[in-house]
């Protein structure tokens, strides 16, 4: 197998370096490739190899998140005053709310282009392949579903197992994650059942790397600040509690821990998380948005609840908890569908299938 480097400012993905097209045409014109393969439109070296390859019908993208949509949903129903009221981390980061969302536009123009550029995509939602025809009506679809990290496959959720009314909910970084939903839900949960626990994985925005030598309200983002705010004035703090980053086993932990999983986000295509949460069999809610309903049919492999709808998350919560029967009936139909979904072996002969057909002869 040959592999081949470029380099990227992951940092400021808005910003198009056109370099990397002449480092593409040099690995193009090197390895002289039958078709290519492009992961991802988030950044703009897809942008860059559409541009350097030039061949259409011989290009695939592999659709994940949207940014051109993202960027709609990114402030997930926070006021005009928490996202215009940068910190003083967020000014000399350059990345408030406000610019996070600019940003994300100028991504969604790249994607854009990259798919006008393209003759072929991959997705596995509705959500997904309306958005794509949306941008380019000639494109080839084809469904294509993910293969998840290999420890999901193994164990199962067992109710035995779980600590009652524990709460995960997978990252909570940036308002588009719908941490604060879940945070103004709370009061209701622990109202009914005072051990409700909210267990939140990922980099800690509330936190702010309490390892630091400066002191919090420094390096804490506008978000991070809110949601300090909601925990503080809500009487939440006991009720809380932020991991931090995790790797592939402590996840699978933390799900079979849980009584519940919560998805909370404003908008998400096929969120691994969900996926991950069904193939172990939890009990899983999640926000009906973007490609979610796709995934998961409400009522019958977990819940749905509309997006940003906080007395319904808190709701969908509860009848989860207060009826073990039927969410262990939905669970488990929902771990059936995640296996088949989600089927390595299934998932790589389509992957070849898609290539073939792109290829004849080959």
């Amino acid at each position: 197998m040959t592999f081949y480097l470029f380099q990227e400012n992951l940092q400021e993905p808005e910003t198009y370096d056109a370099s990397l097209e002449e480092r593409f045409r040099d690995i193009l014109q090197d390895f002289l490739p039958d078709m290519v393969h492009i992961f991802g439109t988030e950044f703009p070296h897809t942008l860059a190899m559409a541009r350097a390859y030039a061949k259409p019908e011989q290009t695939l993208i592999g659709l994940q998140g949207l940014c051109y949509i993202y960027a709609d949903y990114y402030s997930a129903d926070l006021s005009a005053r928490v996202c215009n009221w940068p910190t003083l981390r967020d000014l000399i980061r350059r990345d408030s709310i406000k610019r996070q969302i600019e940003k994300f536009r100028k991504r969604g123009e790249f994607e854009k282009e990259a798919l006008r550029l393209s003759g072929h995509v991959t997705g596995r939602t509705e959500f997904d392949c309306k958005a794509a025809f949306q941008i380019n009506l000639s494109l080839s679809y084809h469904h294509m579903n993910e293969t998840m990290r290999s420890c999901f496959y193994d164990g199962a959720w067992e109710r035995a197992n779980a600590q009652p009314y524990r709460i995960f909910v997978p990252q909570g970084d940036t308002p588009a994650k719908g941490l604060h939903y879940v945070l103004k839900a709370l009061p209701k949960l622990i109202q009914e059942h005072p051990e409700t626990h909210l267990f939140v994985a990922g980099n800690s925005v509330i936190d702010a790397a309490s390892t630091s030598k400066y002191p919090w309200f420094l390096r804490i983002s506008a978000y991070g600040a809110y949601l300090r705010r909601l925990i503080f004035f809500r009487h939440l703090k006991k009720h809380v509690t932020m991991l931090g980053s995790l790797n592939a086993k402590e996840m699978r932990e933390q799900y079979l821990k849980a009584s519940v999983f919560v998805c909370p986000s404003s908008l998400e295509n096929s969120p691994n998380a969900l996926a991950e949460a069904m193939l172990l069999g939890v009990p899983c809610a999640a926000s009906n948005t973007g490609g979610i309903p796709s995934m998961l049919q409400d009522g019958k492999e977990g819940r749905l609840f509309p997006r940003g709808d906080v007395t319904e998350l808190a709701t969908t919560i509860l009848e989860i908890w207060d009826n073990p029967e039927k969410t262990d009936e939905m669970r488990k139909n929902a771990s059936v569908r995640a296996r088949r979904m989600h089927h390595p072996d299934v998932n790589f002969a389509r992957l070849l299938e898609i290539y073939r057909s792109m290829v004849p002869g080959r």
